[in-house]
């Protein structure tokens, strides 16, 4: 046998069980052990269970202690190693190692996230001697579709889409071999078994495909919306040999079709894609049109690492973030070659990610630009997973179609991460990281069956089973009706898969959030306890569980700052200093609270708070006389004040707010940054941001921007003085990007100020900095920064994101320590 010796069978030897726990399961796990028992000379089996993977070893006694601390260094790419542990273990030991049938009970191992194509499939399709050349659904153990394909556990192959496809005698082969990376492969296929692809018009029309030099000789429908539909050929961008398959040809013709500056929606791992040339001003424009995405930057997909760096720079940290199995789209500042001005207006970022599947690597091939690849839909939908929903959603859209048989099960978003403050922090949370487990820190081992239902925009929610926090992928915002219909589908999807009920569901205190009101269904249709969790607490604890502090571990300081959440007494929130643990939380400064004429309304029009700050803070006919030439004036004197007035006087849908969003929005208002109406949450902060950016390192803050008082026994932070001498630069004409670079230095000051102070009252010197405004870079780093060289510990989210994305992780561990 093989192996460093071979045991003899059938005698007494020592033994030892070995449970491993984990994402170990559908990952190449068990052929790793059989690899690695073999090296040892070591006999026995290894079989997956509801448990994970269990393993029975014997052989000599040093053998075994190497083989066991070996596990954890050789795991396969997708392996997740949550824990090992190992009893003695008395018997016969076999005649050899062999991988065993599962045996099932139970359901406590978790789904594997969907994983970027891997080094060893890329050479499977480059090779043109390999029966899956240029085939664009190869996968293998270690990469391909995992969650977007399980409908529900074991993740065997007949709970998945591929059930659907037999495989032929060789794929069979492969999968039963041990040896081989694509044994037990669930997605296991070539092109004799295995998915097809094909090129459809927008009423998804088949379009006839051949292969090689023939491709040029398909009929004229192909061509009816080409710039030059004249012509009755379409010219390949290479030469292609004749034999080629039809999937390839679709590929190439899809390309084609894009260089043409046509819009293509291409069924995708985890939902549909529409994709345009990113330097085709027209196209691009077009697709935004038709989209009804106005304003908000277009994601890119590149051919590689070489072609990015024409148009954005990148630093080693967003480098190995590209390349990395999740394959995330990663913001980069936008450097060298122009794009489109329509791909990301007014932003010095450009989201950028790389080829993760075979299709897309082999698309890129065709092309010498970077292409748009957004999510297929309308603006605000959920992205489209399913061939005859894109027929029908994507037909006044796209052009044309490329299609495959694979079925989407579960919709999975594209990832976005930012390099801030030395360090990749993910903004959404979706494919490639979603739904790998958290292993909560010391205290939380017991916690089981809660349910979190996260917030409103950007959702996503919870299940805590046995110690492990499972946080969804990015569902999106549920104001959208289908939104609504896909949140409820993806919590009935991870139930199922593990095998779930809850005892407990947790929600937001805002009776509004559909996901509250979901919750107060649930808890009630299923007889368990509903608990409330304030929102900036929730995003406290989320923070300090991802960071491994325990349950017991004493409270920490925080700055809150986002949109708005609500507070204890139906205040709304959004700038708070709060001092908190996992079970407590006390209030101990915040934003001066200032009207929002309108409510929801001056969440969409930036200029109702700058009327509502200068109002607060000024004698408004004074201000009027003394600064009436500025360009923030002449706007509010053409808007309808006295009706304002009138709201505010009465408090009429004009409720008070700390929010340091809208504080935001109302300065990027007075500098003429989207002032009327922004097109997405965060639009005017965000041009805010990118105005300070250039010259950020050369200014500093305006003196006593940020004034502490106490109100009701907490720290206030009033903006007076600041509005004064951002009005006053306007005056003078001060280049507005250093004006803008002195409000963010100044947001920072007072800020490190206040922290330091309540610092010094609480004793507390490890400070967490959580909520949505703190992806703006600048403020982060320079109050990270800040507090750093005061003495402070500084905890900021980096695995789950820091918006409200990351909300229902903190309604998990909260919920749970009240229980504890």
């Amino acid at each position: 046998m093989a192996g460093r010796r071979a045991v003899t069978a059938h005698l007494l030897m020592p033994g030892k069980a070995i449970r491993a726990r984990g994402v170990v399961q559908g990952v190449g796990f068990r052929p790793a052990i059989w690899h690695l028992a073999r090296q040892h000379g070591l006999t026995g089996s290894v079989w997956n269970d509801g448990e994970g993977v269990m393993i029975h070893a014997f052989g000599d006694a040093q053998d075994l202690a190497a083989f066991v601390a070996q596990i954890p260094l050789q795991l396969p790419p997708l392996a997740r190693l949550h824990s090992l542990e190992v009893d003695d273990l008395a018997g016969t030991a076999p005649s050899e190692f062999q991988i065993v049938a599962s045996r099932s009970y139970g359901i406590d191992t978790p789904i594997a996230a969907d994983a970027a194509t891997c080094p060893d499939c890329l050479v499977d399709i480059a090779d043109p001697h390999n029966r899956r050349y240029r085939y664009p659904f190869t996968n293998c153990t270690h990469c391909g579709p995992r969650l977007s394909i399980v409908r529900s556990v074991p993740y065997d192959r007949q709970n998945t889409s591929m059930a659907a496809f037999a495989m032929c005698p060789q794929c069979q082969q492969e999968y039963d071999d041990p040896a081989d990376r694509r044994f037990h492969a669930q997605a296991n296929c070539c092109p004799v078994c295995g998915p097809r692809l094909w090129l459809a018009d927008a009423l998804g029309n088949l379009i006839p495909t051949v292969c090689g030099e023939a491709a040029n000789q398909v009929g004229p429908n192909l061509f009816a919306q080409l710039p030059d539909s004249g012509r009755m050929n379409l010219p390949l961008h290479r030469e292609h040999s004749i034999g080629e398959t039809s999937e390839l040809t679709s590929v190439i013709l899809a390309a084609s079709l894009i260089r043409k500056g046509l819009i293509v929606g291409i069924k995708g791992l985890g939902g549909f894609h529409l994709a345009c040339d990113a330097s085709n001003a027209d196209a691009v424009d077009r697709l935004r049109q038709r989209k009804r995405r106005y304003a908000k930057p277009f994601a890119l997909m590149a051919r590689d690492v070489s072609m990015v760096s024409r148009y954005a720079s990148i630093r080693p940290e967003e480098l190995s973030a590209l390349q990395e199995r999740a394959a995330p789209i990663v913001l980069l500042p936008a450097q060298g070659e122009p794009l489109a001005l329509g791909v990301a207006p007014d932003d010095d970022k450009l989201g950028f990610m790389l080829p993760y599947t075979p299709l897309h690597t082999l698309l890129m091939q065709e092309l010498d630009a970077p292409i748009v690849l957004t999510s297929g839909n309308i603006s605000d939908e959920p992205q489209c997973t399913d061939n005859a929903e894109a027929r029908e959603k994507l037909a006044g859209i796209a052009d044309y179609l490329l299609l495959h048989d694979r079925d989407i099960v579960n919709r999975l978003d594209d990832s976005v991460v930012r390099l801030m403050d030395g360090k990749i922090r993910i903004l959404r949370r979706a494919r490639g990281y979603s739904p790998e487990a958290l292993r909560l820190p010391m205290g939380f081992e017991q916690a089981s069956n809660i349910l979190a239902l996260g917030a409103e925009l950007k959702n996503s929610f919870c299940l805590l089973k046995s110690g492990q926090a499972i946080v969804s992928q990015h569902i999106g915002d549920l104001e959208n009706a289908a939104v609504q219909q896909d949140y409820r589908k993806a919590i009935d999807l991870y139930r199922k898969l593990n095998g779930f009920r809850p005892e407990r569901v947790a929600v937001d205190k805002h009776p509004g959030y559909l996901s509250s009101q979901y919750g107060q269904t649930l808890a009630a249709t299923e007889a368990v306890e509903l608990v409330s969790v304030q929102h900036h607490h929730a995003h406290l604890a989320a923070c300090l569980a991802e960071h491994g502090v325990g349950l017991d571990a004493p409270p920490v300081l925080a700055a809150i700052f986002d949109g708005l959440g609500m507070g204890e007494n139906g205040e709304l929130w959004g700038g708070e200093f709060l001092l908190g643990d996992y079970r407590n939380y006390t209030r101990l400064g915040y934003f001066q609270p200032i009207a929002l004429p309108g409510g929801a309304q001056a969440m969409r029009e930036p200029w109702r708070n700058t009327y509502a700050q200068l109002r607060h803070y000024f004698d408004w006919p004074t201000l009027q006389h003394d600064y009436a030439d500025l360009e923030i004036m002449q706007l509010l004197a053409g808007k309808p004040l006295a009706t304002l007035e009138t709201m505010l006087a009465k408090h009429l849908n004009s409720p008070l707010s700390s929010s340091c969003g809208r504080w935001l929005d109302a300065f990027a208002a007075a500098l003429g940054l989207h002032a009327e109406r922004v097109d997405y949450e965060g639009q005017a902060a965000i041009a805010l941001e990118v105005l300070a950016a250039p010259v950020f390192a050369e200014e500093q803050p305006y003196p006593r921007a940020g004034a502490i008082a106490n109100g009701t026994g907490l720290a206030v932070l009033s903006w007076r003085d600041l509005w004064q001498a951002v009005l006053n630069d306007l005056q003078i004409g001060t280049d507005k990007a250093r004006v803008a670079a002195r409000i963010h230095h100044s947001l920072a000051a007072a800020t490190v100020d206040l922290l330091n102070g309540l610092s010094s009252q609480t004793g507390a010197n490890s400070i967490v900095l959580s909520g949505g405004v703190f992806q703006n870079r600048l403020v982060l780093e320079a109050v990270s920064e800040q507090l750093r060289q005061c003495g402070k510990t500084v905890l900021a989210p980096q695995r789950y994101p820091m918006n409200d994305g990351g909300l229902a992780l903190g309604q998990t561990v909260i919920a749970a320590a009240r229980i504890i």
